[in-house]
């Protein structure tokens, strides 16, 4: 019997597809239709016309490409692999059950941040962007105090974890200044205490820093987990 699964098809993009990659490129740089356009040099009503789904020259999709800095001019010109229904239905499923999705909160104080990192039994530090110096320094020294922090954080008194909110204050107004924003999350678990049976309840710390307005709501983390959580 005849396999009834179809295969994915190689095609260009339709310009309902391309519609919705433009307007999710423009919103994830919070631009207007007239910064994209200016941008662009386009003029406002192509953009909009793009948006609406409507048909677009190349020259149009080139223009568009570089106003949001695609190394790849005819990125929008090219021919692509588009999965089937039934294959995206599948690959889906394939991720949730792999991967665990947490929301997430942007890191906006010291205090907030460091509220987090007490609350947590182990954390991960992770970056959506490729950082260039000074962000990368001061984001993997951070990420030391985090964790120098975590150790102990028990042991502080509350005016001197005031202090060190002070310091978190600072890094976090310098990674601003670089146009580095953190999102942040905690996800519940237990930790098996070792020798014996008895399990307790902490928190794994997920911090993902991303290029200011690019942030995203959810943070999708893996779901198996090593180290003795549960």
């Amino acid at each position: 019997m005849a396999s009834t699964q179809q295969s994915a098809i190689h095609r260009n993009l339709t310009p309902q597809e391309l519609a919705v990659l433009v307007k999710l490129y423009r919103e994830l740089r919070k631009w207007s239709q007239e910064q994209l356009a200016e941008i662009a040099g386009l003029s406002t009503r192509t953009v909009q016309r793009v948006e609406e789904g409507l048909p677009a020259s190349t020259d149009t999709r080139r223009a568009l490409a570089r106003a949001f800095d695609i190394e790849d001019i005819d990125v929008f010109n090219k021919a692509y692999t588009i999965p089937t229904a039934e294959q995206i239905a599948e690959e889906k499923a394939r991720f949730e059950k792999e991967r665990l999705t947490l929301k997430g909160q942007c890191i906006s104080s010291g205090k907030q941040l460091g509220r987090f990192v007490e609350s947590a039994s182990a954390s991960m530090f992770t970056e959506a962007v490729e950082m260039v110096s000074p962000a990368d320094e001061i984001y993997a020294r951070l990420t030391d105090y985090c964790c120098e922090y975590a150790d102990c954080a028990e042991l502080y008194s509350s005016t001197d974890r005031l202090a060190v909110y002070e310091d978190f204050d600072g890094m976090l107004e310098e990674l601003k200044k670089s146009g580095i924003t953190l999102v942040a999350a905690v996800r519940d678990s237990e930790l098996k205490v070792r020798g014996s049976d008895a399990v307790v309840g902490r928190g794994i710390l997920y911090v993902v820093a991303f290029q200011s307005g690019t942030e995203i709501e959810e943070l999708a983390v893996p779901r198996a987990l090593q180290g003795g959580f549960i």
